[in-house]
């Protein structure tokens, strides 16, 4: 097998993992008959009454139709609200495991159209908290949440309207607030965001399976946390308003909502009756990954599960990476080049402030690899990409032409390299199979990238200046470059792989 398929294989395998069938059943169980119990994780919690569903999110549709089956008939009801258009796309790509069957307990809103807030994923929500508010002691409330459930939970607090709540965040977006600050404003503004549909649950017990799409998997952070206590107070929200100067700009439903809210966030204890379990992320789906390199015959290395940052830096970490092992491989591991090129990689670290990566000890265990096995560096995470053309692509797509950009300088400033010495194939790819506004998931690169591409008459920096690299990897006939997967109906983020042989 060549690299390229290698890659394919290990991503393809990374999102079979958290794909929501075999997620959710190795995560759920019901035993027992007559007063049965609920088992999450080896965490039993008995079925007393009535057995009620709620999800909202971009994966929660095949979430559903895989609990349902589980469940069976101890399942009362159900509603789920999803993204506009994804039951027919689904159907289209004929993944029928995903859908609900067609006597389902579960009532399916479409809404959130472009991932916006809509009237549609309004009446989604409402139906939830009514179903929420009207739980008893005895009732037991399954939450699926899955990134992208933001957009689709949108309840503003009376006398708050959407327009008004919505135009307080475009205002905020567009003053250069951060995301974390307007997730803060949005859940403050909120009747079931910041925990609000789990109080609404009380007394009934709440037990939310999370597919986390978040860097570091923050349970009051992915989808704002409908079923985690807030760590933010009214105060938090007050200072963001003060910060950006909207404070005295606030529609009149906003002033009265929060000089009315209690100023301490929710105290824990009134969060016993609800247990968040993440069942699916990018550290599960990465593991798996390794362990199918593994099987190739790869010493294979996890770089990290929160690679972030502008992708231009990421680049940059991930050619330096190839580097140094290509400088392993040619027995130059502890020369002057390779304390540059180390030095270079801990400068950009530093920079990126990837949450929770020791690079000091990856790069030790890096240069313990031996020449006699391939090696597979794998990552996950989010990117950003700075908008400046307008051009087509994705995150990924530009990660990977950046990648190939980067290896054909290495190469043309190392000219003692005897050429086509290492094989060295990229990947970067979305898990929800999607990279912007393509049928791509991403891409792959080689160093002979940009080889290629001059051969062709096509210049890579004209390409990436316009942030269009889904048109310079549709040049190729073969299509070859592009990962295109279809709809996959998960998501944990992105996730890149580095295969290199001697």
């Amino acid at each position: 097998m060549s690299l390229r398929e290698h890659a394919l294989s290990l991503f393809r395998s990374a999102v079979c993992t958290v794909q929501p069938a075999p997620m959710l059943k190795r995560a759920v169980k019901l035993q027992g008959e007559g007063c049965p119990q609920l088992l999450v994780k080896g965490q039993a919690f008995p079925v007393k009454r009535d057995l009620y569903l709620v999800g909202f999110g971009k994966a929660v549709l095949g979430m559903a139709a895989a609990v349902e089956d589980i469940l069976g008939d101890h399942l009362v009801h159900g509603i789920i609200n999803v993204p506009l258009g994804i039951q027919e796309s689904l159907q289209r790509a004929e993944m029928q495991e995903m859908l609900l069957k067609p006597h389902s307990k579960i009532r399916v809103i479409e809404g959130a159209k472009n991932n916006l807030p809509d009237p549609e994923a309004l009446k989604g929500a409402f139906a939830i908290q009514e179903l929420a508010e009207g739980l008893t002691a005895d009732d037991l409330l399954l939450v699926l949440i899955s990134g992208g459930g933001s957009a689709l939970l949108p309840a503003p607090i009376p006398p708050i309207l959407l327009e008004e709540k919505e135009k307080l965040t475009k205002m905020l977006a567009s003053q250069g607030a951060a995301i974390q600050e307007l997730n803060v404003v949005r859940k403050t503004l909120s009747l079931l965001k910041g925990g609000g549909l789990a109080r609404l649950a009380y007394p009934a017990q709440v037990v939310s399976l999370i597919l986390s799409d978040v860097i570091g998997d923050p349970l009051d952070i992915i989808a704002s946390g409908p079923t985690a206590a807030s760590s933010h107070s009214v105060q938090d929200c007050l200072q963001i308003l003060t910060k950006y100067n909207l404070l005295h700009n606030l529609p009149k439903s906003v002033e009265t909502v929060l000089s009315s809210s209690p100023s301490k966030p929710t105290a824990p204890e009134d969060y016993s009756h609800v247990c968040n379990v993440i069942i699916g992320s990018n550290t599960l789906a990465l593991e798996e990954a390794k362990r199918q390199a593994e099987g190739l015959g790869y010493a294979t290395l996890i770089l990290s599960t929160a690679v972030c940052g502008e992708v231009g830096h990421v680049a940059t970490l991930y050619c330096q990476l190839i580097r140094l092992v290509c400088l392993g491989f040619a027995g130059l591991g502890e020369g002057p080049l390779s304390e540059k090129v180390k030095e270079n990689l801990l400068k950009l670290a530093a920079e990126l402030e990837i949450p929770g990566l020791n690079l000091v000890e990856f790069l030790q265990v890096l240069q313990g690899l031996g020449p006699e096995k391939p090696i597979c560096i794998l990552a996950g995470g989010e990117t950003t990409v700075q908008l400046q053309g307008t051009g087509k692509g994705g995150r990924n797509q530009e990660l990977a032409l950046r990648v190939g950009l980067g290896l054909h300088r290495t190469q043309a400033m190392e000219v003692s390299r005897p050429p086509g010495r290492y094989e060295i194939v990229f990947l970067s790819g979305g898990t929800d199979g999607q990279d912007g506004p393509t049928e791509a998931a991403g891409a792959f690169c080689s160093p002979e990238l940009v080889d290629e591409a001059l051969q062709e008459g096509l210049d890579v920096e004209t390409f990436l200046s316009n942030n269009d690299s889904y048109a310079f990897f549709s040049q190729f006939q073969d299509g070859h470059h592009l990962l295109v997967t279809g709809l996959t109906g998960t998501n944990v983020m992105d996730i890149q792989a580095i295969l290199i042989r001697a």
